[in-house]
């Protein structure tokens, strides 16, 4: 699903990222930690898109990205959920709204996929929550709904950078036991963590595989935790 081969990337003050080498497998559960400042945030966008590798390698669903034009970069997009570190959200529009966004961005809105948007809603808990504004939600409540927003295209890659970072234990495995439903339905997920307890948990639930970066490069894969 992605792959990574002698890839490299930097932001011209020295490189972030170098001979990075790693195949993450469609229907996998994929664990990205390593000490902050690594690369995690940069792996990860390189992943969905948001940044090219400079040097080296990199294909996603069986194609090579490496100098995609935008307009194709935003297409494949479209197959990838995100839920970033820091969930933004238009307070003008109710959580229902900010959660239908990307219907309405890909042209895709209709009565019968705003029931979806319903559904989603009802699926993290937030149905009773839909016409709040999302300056109302708590931190555990935006992740959810920013969840739902990263589902509702019905992807096949879920990305989730350090999403139970701003939000208790309890929250942060609700978060986790979702991405765990997800990946059973089929779904790819990789989710950047310091979280070791959540590691932990999670591989009780499904088969993981843990990816550590380290000086730029993916130093350790499937290690028992």
């Amino acid at each position: 699903m992605i792959a990574f081969d002698a890839a490299k990337f930097d932001y011209g003050q020295g490189p972030i990222l170098l001979d990075l080498s790693v195949n993450l497998e469609p229907g996998g559960f994929y664990f990205l930690t390593g000490p902050s400042g690594s690369g995690k945030t940069t792996f990860l966008r390189l992943c969905y898109l948001d940044l090219q590798v400079q040097e080296g390698i990199q294909t996603l669903f069986g194609e090579d990205v490496v100098g995609l034009e935008r307009d194709a970069a935003a297409r494949m997009r479209q197959r990838i959920g995100v839920i970033p570190q820091v969930c933004r959200f238009l307070d003008h529009l109710s959580v229902r709204e900010n959660v239908a966004l990307p219907l309405d961005v890909t042209g895709r809105r209709s009565a019968q996929r705003m029931e979806n948007v319903d559904d989603l809603l009802t699926w993290v808990g937030l149905i009773e929550r839909s016409h709040s504004s999302p300056r109302e939600l708590s931190g555990g409540e935006m992740q959810r709904a920013a969840l739902a927003r990263a589902v509702i295209l019905s992807p096949d890659l879920v990305i989730a950078d350090e999403p139970t970072g701003n939000v208790d234990r309890e929250m942060g495995r609700r978060l986790l036991d979702l991405l765990v439903e997800l990946n059973r339905m089929g779904r790819t997920i990789l989710v950047a963590t310091h979280d070791l307890d959540l590691i932990r948990a999670t591989k009780s639930e499904v088969p993981t595989r843990v990816l550590r970066l380290s000086q730029g490069r993916i130093v350790q894969a499937g290690s028992e935790l």
